[in-house]
């Protein structure tokens, strides 16, 4: 969604009650950029990108990045359950979750650091502000992802 239709509809949903959830999630939230994340990454961080494999597909997809469907995420991100995955060290680990514009993933960020990742948190403008700020995206080879 372009900048000024997100602004539009963001501005449209001020005082709707998940307008209100996000703003409250938020102020816990220190949520870098997509240049601050990908030094973040640099320096250890894992970066997780939530999108559906339809947006993934359609969009690319960020080199490195761990794909993990949102409906089991937290299985897989909690260092305490028995389903989580090898990439998760424990709950200082720095996670940068991604969705495709930053929404999403502030509710998932949210709900992690409830599951005492301390460090969980989401790229802001998600998938369509890294694409926009020109960092690397790849295109399945087959068309396919992940």
């Amino acid at each position: 969604m372009p900048q000024a239709a997100r602004t539009a509809h963001s501005d449209a949903h001020m005082s709707s009650h998940i307008a209100r959830l996000l703003a409250q999630e938020r102020r816990h939230l220190t949520r870098p950029d997509p240049h601050q994340a990908a030094e973040q990454v640099r320096l250890g961080a894992l970066l997780v990108d939530t999108r559906p494999i339809e947006q993934r597909r359609r969009d690319g997809e960020i080199p490195g990045a761990l794909v993990v469907d949102r409906n089991v995420l937290e299985w897989r991100l909690d260092p305490t359950s028995p389903d989580h995955l090898a990439e998760v060290t424990g709950p200082d680990q720095a996670v940068i979750l991604v969705c495709n514009e930053g929404y999403a993933s502030t509710l998932a960020a949210a709900t992690l650091r409830r599951l005492g990742m301390r460090n969980a948190t989401d790229l802001d403008g998600g998938f369509q502000a890294w694409a926009a700020a020109g960092l690397p995206v790849q295109r399945p080879p087959d068309g396919s992802a992940g």
